[in-house]
């Protein structure tokens, strides 16, 4: 009966949290921010991150350093398909809509880092009664209430691209996937936001190092069994089901089919909650392969949207 009762709602769609997908360089949704109501929107699309979800805590970059985001200032992300036209309300059409507060900030000469936390999210991937549904009957767990669901299908709306992580330290190592971090190519910066529960993270804040790599999607058997990592202790080196190689200058390993990495050194750490956030500075990057397309997740409620629009990404 409940098989007949997911195929009736939600079709063939293996149910599950997240979806991965394929992506290009091309993400088509886009995110807007807007201070105030009246305020005219932002595009942050490929400037805002995710870097802690309990609570929900997004980054967004900005070059220039704003006024009025303390307290009593409102500001909402609008998740979207596509670009607004000209004039359009972001809110139109959005499938998600986020309040957000002021937390804190990280200043630096290009811009500035601001962090918001989610106080309030509204979701319109699918019918209403049918999202209560699905959680009723599949999401329903200890830890996981209708409005976490709701954040987290709010905050994976846009795809997050999946990357892999490396730490060497004496007689340790680790490699381990991540979908909480993001680049700043002009401002010359990385965010990241890792869980405490990651055995690697007291060394990687003692060290203030850290590798970053761009992985291809053809890949994802191989990073998502590296996923284990996150809380457990890596196999020796000579026992991966991979070749790897040193990073030019920290010598951290790197998979072999990665088509490149970044060496980045820590410059600040800040805990936001359930995750630390590391800010850093690339010091160094080496090219191994040709580029791909790239493995990103997005909130299952996303994937069920993206099927009723017959818009959706090549799964993984």
């Amino acid at each position: 009966m409940k098989e007949l009762f997911r195929k009736i709602l939600f079709g063939e769609a293996l149910i599950r949290e997240y979806a991965t997908v394929r992506i290009g360089e091309e993400i088509r949704e886009r995110v807007y921010l807007r201070k105030n109501a009246g305020d005219a929107p932002r595009d942050v699309s490929r400037t805002h991150w995710v870097l802690c979800l309990d609570p929900l805590v997004f980054g967004i970059w900005t070059e220039t350093t704003p006024d009025n985001v303390g307290d009593g200032i409102s500001h909402w992300l609008y998740f979207r398909d596509g670009p607004c036209k000209p004039g359009e309300d972001p809110e139109r059409q959005a499938v998600a809509v986020a309040e957000l507060e002021f937390m804190d900030r990280i200043e630096e000469a290009g811009g500035c880092l601001l962090l918001f936390r989610l106080v309030s999210c509204r979701v319109h991937h699918i019918a209403a009664f049918k999202t209560r549904l699905l959680y009723s009957k599949y999401y329903r767990k200890p830890g996981l209430s209708f409005d976490k669901l709701k954040a987290f299908a709010t905050a994976y709306s846009y795809p997050r691209k999946v990357r892999l992580v490396s730490f060497r330290g004496e007689n340790y190592y680790n490699i381990f996937p991540m979908d909480l971090l993001g680049d700043i190519p002009r401002a010359g910066r990385f965010v990241f936001g890792l869980r405490h529960s990651n055995v690697a993270l007291s060394r990687i804040i003692a060290e203030k190092k850290i590798v970053v790599s761009e992985v291809p999607s053809g890949s994802k058997e191989m990073i998502y069994q590296l996923g284990s990592h996150h809380s457990s202790v890596p196999p020796p080196v000579a026992e991966l089901p991979f070749a790897v190689i040193p990073s030019p200058a920290f010598g951290f390993w790197v998979p072999a089919w990665a088509e490149s990495c970044k060496e980045i050194r820590i410059l600040r750490t800040m805990d936001l909650g359930s995750h630390m956030l590391m800010w850093g500075e690339p010091v160094g990057e080496l090219l191994l392969n040709p580029v791909s397309d790239h493995l990103h997740h997005i909130h299952f409620l996303m994937y069920l949207h993206q099927l009723k629009k017959r818009s959706g990404y090549l799964p993984a």
